[in-house]
Protein backbone atom coordinates (compact mmCIF):
# COMPACT_ATOMS: atom_id res chain seq x y z
CA UNK A 1 0.00 0.00 0.00
CA UNK A 2 1.24 3.74 -0.80
CA UNK A 3 2.46 5.66 2.04
CA UNK A 4 1.07 8.80 0.85
CA UNK A 5 -2.24 8.23 0.41
CA UNK A 6 -4.58 10.76 -1.49
CA UNK A 7 -8.08 10.99 -0.32
CA UNK A 8 -11.44 12.93 -1.81
CA UNK A 9 -13.71 14.14 0.82
CA UNK A 10 -17.22 14.94 -0.67
CA UNK A 11 -19.78 16.54 1.09
CA UNK A 12 -22.97 18.41 0.21
CA UNK A 13 -22.30 21.60 1.71
CA UNK A 14 -19.32 23.65 3.27
CA UNK A 15 -19.40 24.49 7.38
CA UNK A 16 -18.95 27.69 6.44
CA UNK A 17 -21.61 27.98 4.41
CA UNK A 18 -24.28 25.43 5.24
CA UNK A 19 -23.91 24.68 9.44
CA UNK A 20 -25.14 21.33 9.81
CA UNK A 21 -24.06 17.83 11.20
CA UNK A 22 -23.16 16.49 7.93
CA UNK A 23 -20.88 19.32 6.69
CA UNK A 24 -18.82 19.49 10.11
CA UNK A 25 -18.54 15.84 10.10
CA UNK A 26 -17.15 15.60 6.26
CA UNK A 27 -14.85 18.83 6.99
CA UNK A 28 -13.94 16.94 10.56
CA UNK A 29 -12.92 13.96 8.88
CA UNK A 30 -11.28 16.26 6.31
CA UNK A 31 -9.31 17.87 8.96
CA UNK A 32 -8.49 14.83 10.45
CA UNK A 33 -6.86 12.69 7.71
CA UNK A 34 -4.45 15.79 7.13
CA UNK A 35 -3.21 15.69 10.54
CA UNK A 36 -2.09 11.98 10.14
CA UNK A 37 1.04 11.33 8.78
CA UNK A 38 1.54 9.82 4.79
CA UNK A 39 -2.41 11.14 4.11
CA UNK A 40 -3.25 14.44 1.84
CA UNK A 41 -7.46 14.70 1.99
CA UNK A 42 -8.97 17.20 -0.87
CA UNK A 43 -12.39 18.50 0.24
CA UNK A 44 -15.17 18.93 -2.37
CA UNK A 45 -18.26 20.40 -1.20
CA UNK A 46 -21.41 21.33 -3.36
CA UNK A 47 -23.02 24.83 -3.11
CA UNK A 48 -25.72 26.17 -5.00
CA UNK A 49 -27.90 29.17 -5.12
CA UNK A 50 -28.08 32.11 -3.55
CA UNK A 51 -24.17 31.51 -3.90
CA UNK A 52 -23.63 32.51 -7.82
CA UNK A 53 -21.54 30.60 -10.06
CA UNK A 54 -17.88 32.01 -10.71
CA UNK A 55 -17.46 31.00 -14.84
CA UNK A 56 -18.44 28.89 -16.94
CA UNK A 57 -17.11 25.68 -14.73
CA UNK A 58 -19.13 24.42 -11.94
CA UNK A 59 -15.95 24.30 -10.05
CA UNK A 60 -15.04 27.14 -7.46
CA UNK A 61 -12.69 28.22 -4.96
CA UNK A 62 -13.40 29.31 -1.33
CA UNK A 63 -10.38 31.10 -1.44
CA UNK A 64 -10.14 29.70 2.37
CA UNK A 65 -7.80 26.60 2.07
CA UNK A 66 -6.40 25.37 -1.15
CA UNK A 67 -7.84 22.30 -0.15
CA UNK A 68 -10.76 23.15 -0.23
CA UNK A 69 -12.75 23.26 -3.85
CA UNK A 70 -16.87 24.17 -4.18
CA UNK A 71 -18.51 22.36 -7.35
CA UNK A 72 -21.72 24.26 -8.08
CA UNK A 73 -25.18 22.37 -8.39
CA UNK A 74 -28.40 23.83 -8.99
CA UNK A 75 -30.74 21.06 -10.59
CA UNK A 76 -31.17 18.64 -8.50
CA UNK A 77 -34.28 15.97 -8.49
CA UNK A 78 -35.09 15.26 -5.23
CA UNK A 79 -37.25 11.91 -5.78
CA UNK A 80 -34.72 10.24 -7.58
CA UNK A 81 -31.33 12.04 -5.87
CA UNK A 82 -30.73 12.61 -8.96
CA UNK A 83 -28.61 15.68 -11.08
CA UNK A 84 -30.38 16.66 -13.96
CA UNK A 85 -27.21 18.70 -15.44
CA UNK A 86 -24.69 15.35 -15.97
CA UNK A 87 -22.48 18.14 -18.28
CA UNK A 88 -21.36 19.73 -15.41
CA UNK A 89 -20.49 16.17 -13.66
CA UNK A 90 -18.66 15.00 -17.29
CA UNK A 91 -16.84 18.22 -17.84
CA UNK A 92 -16.14 19.84 -14.72
CA UNK A 93 -16.08 16.51 -11.83
CA UNK A 94 -14.55 13.77 -14.16
CA UNK A 95 -11.79 16.49 -14.92
CA UNK A 96 -11.07 17.22 -11.35
CA UNK A 97 -10.85 13.95 -9.66
CA UNK A 98 -8.69 12.57 -12.54
CA UNK A 99 -6.42 15.41 -12.10
CA UNK A 100 -5.86 14.78 -8.56
CA UNK A 101 -6.26 11.19 -8.54
CA UNK A 102 -7.37 10.23 -5.22
CA UNK A 103 -6.70 6.50 -4.01
CA UNK A 104 -9.89 6.96 -1.97
CA UNK A 105 -13.43 8.64 -2.42
CA UNK A 106 -15.29 9.53 0.24
CA UNK A 107 -18.97 10.49 -0.47
CA UNK A 108 -20.64 12.27 3.05
CA UNK A 109 -23.35 12.65 0.89
CA UNK A 110 -25.02 13.22 -2.65
CA UNK A 111 -27.71 15.78 -1.60
CA UNK A 112 -27.17 18.49 -4.51
CA UNK A 113 -24.62 16.53 -6.47
CA UNK A 114 -26.84 13.69 -7.03
CA UNK A 115 -26.10 9.75 -7.70
CA UNK A 116 -24.68 10.53 -10.76
CA UNK A 117 -21.93 11.81 -9.49
CA UNK A 118 -20.93 8.70 -7.70
CA UNK A 119 -21.10 6.56 -11.22
CA UNK A 120 -19.43 9.63 -12.45
CA UNK A 121 -16.54 8.85 -9.90
CA UNK A 122 -16.51 5.08 -10.36
CA UNK A 123 -16.36 5.08 -14.11
CA UNK A 124 -13.33 7.77 -14.46
CA UNK A 125 -11.53 5.66 -11.44
CA UNK A 126 -12.12 2.27 -11.26
CA UNK A 127 -9.36 1.25 -8.98
CA UNK A 128 -10.32 3.90 -6.40
CA UNK A 129 -11.73 2.89 -3.10
CA UNK A 130 -15.44 4.36 -3.03
CA UNK A 131 -17.21 4.73 0.70
CA UNK A 132 -20.73 6.36 1.71
CA UNK A 133 -21.32 7.48 4.94
CA UNK A 134 -24.98 7.79 5.55
CA UNK A 135 -26.15 10.43 7.90
CA UNK A 136 -30.15 10.02 7.33
CA UNK A 137 -32.82 7.72 5.30
CA UNK A 138 -32.73 10.16 2.56
CA UNK A 139 -32.02 6.74 0.10
CA UNK A 140 -34.76 5.41 1.51
CA UNK A 141 -37.47 7.90 2.54
CA UNK A 142 -38.87 10.50 0.45
CA UNK A 143 -40.22 12.50 3.50
CA UNK A 144 -36.50 14.27 3.66
CA UNK A 145 -34.99 10.92 5.04
CA UNK A 146 -36.59 11.49 8.51
CA UNK A 147 -38.91 8.37 8.50
CA UNK A 148 -41.97 9.58 10.04
CA UNK A 149 -45.17 9.92 8.08
CA UNK A 150 -46.50 12.87 6.21
CA UNK A 151 -50.03 13.07 7.75
CA UNK A 152 -50.13 11.71 11.61
CA UNK A 153 -45.99 12.63 12.41
CA UNK A 154 -45.78 9.05 13.71
CA UNK A 155 -42.74 6.82 13.12
CA UNK A 156 -42.21 4.92 10.26
CA UNK A 157 -40.19 1.69 10.86
CA UNK A 158 -40.55 0.32 7.23
CA UNK A 159 -40.32 1.49 3.98
CA UNK A 160 -42.14 -0.42 0.84
CA UNK A 161 -43.81 1.22 -2.25
CA UNK A 162 -47.20 0.73 -0.91
CA UNK A 163 -46.44 2.37 2.59
CA UNK A 164 -44.37 5.34 0.81
CA UNK A 165 -47.27 5.62 -1.95
CA UNK A 166 -49.91 6.19 1.23
CA UNK A 167 -47.58 9.21 2.58
CA UNK A 168 -47.45 10.60 -0.95
CA UNK A 169 -50.37 9.36 -2.64
CA UNK A 170 -50.00 11.55 -5.77
CA UNK A 171 -46.75 9.12 -6.68
CA UNK A 172 -47.83 5.75 -7.25
CA UNK A 173 -46.38 2.56 -5.58
CA UNK A 174 -44.24 2.08 -9.35
CA UNK A 175 -43.02 5.28 -8.90
CA UNK A 176 -41.56 4.34 -5.45
CA UNK A 177 -40.40 1.28 -7.11
CA UNK A 178 -38.42 2.83 -9.53
CA UNK A 179 -36.66 5.14 -7.21
CA UNK A 180 -35.76 2.32 -4.75
CA UNK A 181 -34.02 0.38 -7.62
CA UNK A 182 -32.53 3.30 -9.07
CA UNK A 183 -31.05 4.59 -5.55
CA UNK A 184 -29.91 1.19 -4.62
CA UNK A 185 -28.52 0.18 -8.05
CA UNK A 186 -26.65 3.83 -7.49
CA UNK A 187 -25.21 2.93 -4.52
CA UNK A 188 -24.07 -0.95 -4.84
CA UNK A 189 -21.35 0.98 -6.66
CA UNK A 190 -19.51 1.37 -3.43
CA UNK A 191 -16.68 -0.46 -2.15
CA UNK A 192 -18.30 -0.02 1.75
CA UNK A 193 -20.73 2.18 3.68
CA UNK A 194 -19.82 3.97 6.94
CA UNK A 195 -22.57 4.92 9.72
CA UNK A 196 -22.56 6.91 12.86
CA UNK A 197 -24.80 4.85 14.46
CA UNK A 198 -25.48 1.00 14.57
CA UNK A 199 -29.08 1.80 14.27
CA UNK A 200 -28.93 3.58 10.75
CA UNK A 201 -26.75 0.77 9.78
CA UNK A 202 -29.42 -2.05 10.84
CA UNK A 203 -32.04 -0.24 8.88
CA UNK A 204 -30.13 0.17 5.80
CA UNK A 205 -29.00 -3.22 6.14
CA UNK A 206 -32.60 -4.30 6.39
CA UNK A 207 -33.68 -1.90 3.71
CA UNK A 208 -30.86 -4.69 1.22
CA UNK A 209 -27.99 -3.34 1.46
CA UNK A 210 -25.40 -5.95 1.97
CA UNK A 211 -24.42 -5.62 5.62
CA UNK A 212 -21.01 -7.17 5.02
CA UNK A 213 -20.21 -3.81 3.45
CA UNK A 214 -21.64 -1.39 6.66
CA UNK A 215 -19.21 -0.36 8.64
CA UNK A 216 -20.36 2.16 12.10
CA UNK A 217 -18.12 4.75 12.83
CA UNK A 218 -18.94 7.52 14.86
CA UNK A 219 -18.24 11.30 13.56
CA UNK A 220 -15.47 12.80 14.79
CA UNK A 221 -15.52 16.32 16.89
CA UNK A 222 -12.89 19.13 16.56
CA UNK A 223 -12.65 20.81 19.80
CA UNK A 224 -9.73 21.49 21.91
CA UNK A 225 -11.08 22.77 25.83
CA UNK A 226 -14.69 22.05 27.52
CA UNK A 227 -16.23 24.78 28.35
CA UNK A 228 -16.41 24.74 32.64
CA UNK A 229 -19.54 24.14 34.46
CA UNK A 230 -22.26 27.17 34.82
CA UNK A 231 -20.96 29.30 37.64
CA UNK A 232 -24.03 29.61 39.68
CA UNK A 233 -24.32 32.93 40.97
CA UNK A 234 -25.83 34.25 44.44
CA UNK A 235 -27.54 31.86 46.61
CA UNK A 236 -28.53 29.61 43.39
CA UNK A 237 -27.79 26.33 43.58
CA UNK A 238 -29.47 24.00 40.98
CA UNK A 239 -28.82 23.54 37.81
CA UNK A 240 -31.36 24.62 36.18
CA UNK A 241 -31.05 26.36 32.99
CA UNK A 242 -31.81 24.18 30.01
CA UNK A 243 -30.61 24.20 26.40
CA UNK A 244 -32.30 23.80 22.47
CA UNK A 245 -29.63 23.73 19.62
CA UNK A 246 -30.68 23.27 16.28
CA UNK A 247 -33.04 24.10 14.02
CA UNK A 248 -36.60 24.76 14.76
CA UNK A 249 -38.36 22.59 12.80
CA UNK A 250 -41.07 20.02 13.74
CA UNK A 251 -38.69 17.42 12.84
CA UNK A 252 -36.90 18.61 15.95
CA UNK A 253 -39.29 18.57 18.42
CA UNK A 254 -39.26 21.91 19.94
CA UNK A 255 -42.94 22.37 20.07
CA UNK A 256 -43.19 19.18 22.34
CA UNK A 257 -40.37 20.95 24.51
CA UNK A 258 -42.21 24.00 25.04
CA UNK A 259 -45.07 22.30 25.45
CA UNK A 260 -43.14 20.12 28.30
CA UNK A 261 -41.83 23.62 29.91
CA UNK A 262 -45.24 24.94 30.82
CA UNK A 263 -46.43 21.78 32.50
CA UNK A 264 -43.94 21.84 35.07
CA UNK A 265 -45.46 22.63 38.28
CA UNK A 266 -44.78 26.44 39.76
CA UNK A 267 -43.31 25.21 43.05
CA UNK A 268 -40.71 22.65 41.10
CA UNK A 269 -39.83 24.82 37.93
CA UNK A 270 -39.29 28.52 40.51
CA UNK A 271 -38.04 31.32 39.63
CA UNK A 272 -34.16 30.11 38.70
CA UNK A 273 -35.16 27.94 36.12
CA UNK A 274 -35.10 28.79 32.35
CA UNK A 275 -35.03 27.00 28.56
CA UNK A 276 -32.74 28.95 26.55
CA UNK A 277 -33.35 28.20 22.85
CA UNK A 278 -30.48 28.47 20.30
CA UNK A 279 -31.79 28.33 17.20
CA UNK A 280 -33.60 29.72 13.94
CA UNK A 281 -35.80 29.30 11.17
CA UNK A 282 -39.06 29.66 12.70
CA UNK A 283 -40.39 31.69 10.17
CA UNK A 284 -39.87 29.16 7.36
CA UNK A 285 -41.65 26.09 8.58
CA UNK A 286 -45.59 25.22 7.95
CA UNK A 287 -47.65 28.06 9.17
CA UNK A 288 -50.15 25.60 10.83
CA UNK A 289 -46.45 24.89 12.89
CA UNK A 290 -46.03 28.29 13.01
CA UNK A 291 -49.09 28.98 14.69
CA UNK A 292 -48.74 26.10 17.68
CA UNK A 293 -45.29 27.85 18.39
CA UNK A 294 -46.82 30.91 18.89
CA UNK A 295 -49.65 29.68 21.19
CA UNK A 296 -46.99 27.42 23.17
CA UNK A 297 -44.81 30.29 23.57
CA UNK A 298 -47.39 32.39 25.30
CA UNK A 299 -48.55 29.81 27.53
CA UNK A 300 -44.78 29.12 28.61
CA UNK A 301 -44.54 32.92 29.16
CA UNK A 302 -41.57 33.81 30.73
CA UNK A 303 -39.93 30.00 31.35
CA UNK A 304 -38.46 30.46 27.57
CA UNK A 305 -35.87 32.50 25.94
CA UNK A 306 -35.09 33.09 22.75
CA UNK A 307 -31.34 33.51 21.81
CA UNK A 308 -31.76 32.74 17.63
CA UNK A 309 -29.10 31.33 15.60
CA UNK A 310 -25.20 30.77 16.03
CA UNK A 311 -22.50 30.27 14.94
CA UNK A 312 -19.97 27.07 15.81
CA UNK A 313 -17.43 28.95 17.01
CA UNK A 314 -19.50 30.37 19.76
CA UNK A 315 -20.77 27.12 20.92
CA UNK A 316 -18.56 26.77 23.56
CA UNK A 317 -19.12 29.96 25.15
CA UNK A 318 -23.25 29.38 25.27
CA UNK A 319 -22.17 26.09 26.79
CA UNK A 320 -20.77 27.92 29.88
CA UNK A 321 -24.44 29.32 30.52
CA UNK A 322 -26.44 25.95 30.24
CA UNK A 323 -26.20 22.93 32.70
CA UNK A 324 -28.74 20.31 30.72
CA UNK A 325 -29.09 20.16 26.37
CA UNK A 326 -32.11 18.67 25.20
CA UNK A 327 -32.74 16.52 22.19
CA UNK A 328 -36.34 16.10 21.72
CA UNK A 329 -36.54 14.96 18.33
CA UNK A 330 -39.85 13.68 16.53
CA UNK A 331 -37.60 11.61 14.11
CA UNK A 332 -35.12 8.78 14.56
CA UNK A 333 -31.88 10.85 14.19
CA UNK A 334 -28.55 9.21 13.71
CA UNK A 335 -25.87 10.87 15.68
CA UNK A 336 -26.81 14.82 16.36
CA UNK A 337 -23.60 16.59 16.64
CA UNK A 338 -25.23 18.31 19.42
CA UNK A 339 -24.98 15.13 21.99
CA UNK A 340 -21.12 15.11 20.75
CA UNK A 341 -21.27 18.61 21.96
CA UNK A 342 -22.94 18.44 25.09
CA UNK A 343 -20.79 14.89 26.07
CA UNK A 344 -17.28 16.53 25.02
CA UNK A 345 -18.72 20.29 27.01
CA UNK A 346 -19.84 17.82 30.12
CA UNK A 347 -23.49 18.77 29.93
CA UNK A 348 -26.11 15.85 30.83
CA UNK A 349 -28.83 15.25 28.17
CA UNK A 350 -32.53 14.89 28.22
CA UNK A 351 -33.41 13.14 24.74
CA UNK A 352 -36.06 11.26 23.19
CA UNK A 353 -35.84 7.57 23.52
CA UNK A 354 -35.13 6.33 19.92
CA UNK A 355 -32.90 5.41 17.09
CA UNK A 356 -29.34 7.10 17.30
CA UNK A 357 -30.26 9.60 20.09
CA UNK A 358 -31.13 6.29 22.56
CA UNK A 359 -27.75 4.83 21.02
CA UNK A 360 -25.43 8.02 21.53
CA UNK A 361 -26.90 8.84 25.35
CA UNK A 362 -27.27 5.84 27.69
CA UNK A 363 -29.85 6.47 29.58
CA UNK A 364 -28.82 6.77 33.27
CA UNK A 365 -25.34 7.61 32.12
CA UNK A 366 -25.27 10.25 29.77
CA UNK A 367 -28.33 11.90 30.67
CA UNK A 368 -32.16 10.47 30.88
CA UNK A 369 -34.72 9.45 28.23
CA UNK A 370 -37.93 10.28 27.54
CA UNK A 371 -40.99 9.13 25.28
CA UNK A 372 -40.56 10.06 22.17
CA UNK A 373 -43.51 13.46 21.57
CA UNK A 374 -44.41 13.26 25.18
CA UNK A 375 -44.41 16.95 26.83
CA UNK A 376 -45.87 15.20 29.51
CA UNK A 377 -43.09 12.57 30.13
CA UNK A 378 -40.61 14.95 29.29
CA UNK A 379 -42.05 17.31 31.84
CA UNK A 380 -41.84 14.47 34.42
CA UNK A 381 -37.93 14.40 33.92
CA UNK A 382 -37.57 18.20 34.62
CA UNK A 383 -39.43 17.53 37.52
CA UNK A 384 -36.80 14.50 38.41
CA UNK A 385 -33.73 16.92 37.83
CA UNK A 386 -34.91 20.10 39.28
CA UNK A 387 -36.10 17.95 42.74
CA UNK A 388 -32.71 16.24 43.14
CA UNK A 389 -29.83 18.08 43.03
CA UNK A 390 -27.49 15.39 43.06
CA UNK A 391 -28.87 13.96 39.34
CA UNK A 392 -26.38 16.28 37.56
CA UNK A 393 -23.10 16.03 39.57
CA UNK A 394 -24.12 12.10 39.06
CA UNK A 395 -24.34 12.04 35.62
CA UNK A 396 -21.37 14.16 34.97
CA UNK A 397 -19.47 11.19 36.43
CA UNK A 398 -20.26 8.56 34.25
CA UNK A 399 -20.68 11.05 30.56
CA UNK A 400 -18.44 9.34 27.74
CA UNK A 401 -15.85 11.49 25.97
CA UNK A 402 -16.90 11.56 22.11
CA UNK A 403 -14.49 10.83 19.63
CA UNK A 404 -12.22 13.29 18.72
CA UNK A 405 -11.75 13.63 14.62
CA UNK A 406 -8.23 12.69 14.36
CA UNK A 407 -9.23 9.44 16.08
CA UNK A 408 -12.20 9.61 13.69
CA UNK A 409 -10.25 9.82 10.72
CA UNK A 410 -7.49 7.07 11.96
CA UNK A 411 -10.83 4.33 12.12
CA UNK A 412 -11.49 5.60 8.70
CA UNK A 413 -7.93 5.44 7.36
CA UNK A 414 -8.30 1.36 8.28
CA UNK A 415 -11.55 1.11 6.27
CA UNK A 416 -9.78 2.74 3.78
CA UNK A 417 -6.62 0.11 3.52
CA UNK A 418 -8.96 -2.38 3.88
CA UNK A 419 -10.42 -1.64 1.07
CA UNK A 420 -7.59 -1.02 -1.01
CA UNK A 421 -5.62 -4.03 -0.01
CA UNK A 422 -9.02 -6.19 -0.86
CA UNK A 423 -8.84 -4.57 -4.52
CA UNK A 424 -5.14 -5.09 -4.80
CA UNK A 425 -5.56 -8.89 -3.93
CA UNK A 426 -8.54 -8.70 -6.51
CA UNK A 427 -6.48 -7.83 -9.10
CA UNK A 428 -3.34 -10.04 -8.44
CA UNK A 429 -5.88 -13.02 -8.57
CA UNK A 430 -7.33 -11.97 -11.92
CA UNK A 431 -3.89 -11.20 -13.54
CA UNK A 432 -3.33 -15.05 -12.21
CA UNK A 433 -5.84 -16.14 -13.69
CA UNK A 434 -4.56 -14.40 -17.10
CA UNK A 435 -1.54 -15.95 -16.68
CA UNK A 436 -3.08 -19.16 -16.82
CA UNK A 437 -5.56 -18.93 -19.23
Amino acid sequence: MTENLRVLVISHGHPSLSLGGGEIASHNLHKGLNALAGVKSVYLARVGSPTPRHSGTALMSLRQSASDILFHSDDFDHFYLSNRNTDDIRRDLVRFVRDINPHVVHFHHILGLGLEALYAVREALPDAAIIVTFHEFLSICHHHGQMVKTRSNQLCRRASPTDCHSCFPDIAPAGFLKRERFVRSMLELADVYVSPSRFLAERYAAWGLSPDKLFVIENGLAMTEPAPPRVLPGAEQRRSRFAFFGQMTPFKGVDVLIDAVARVPERVWGEDSRLMIFGANLEFQPPEFQARMRKLIEDAGSRVRFYGSYQNSELPELMQTVDWVVVPSIWWENSPVVIQEALFHGRPLLCSNIGGMAEKVRNGQDGLHFRVGSPEDLADRFVDVLSNGQVWESLRGTMRRPLGHVDCAEQHLALYRAVLDRHAHAHDAEAGQLERA
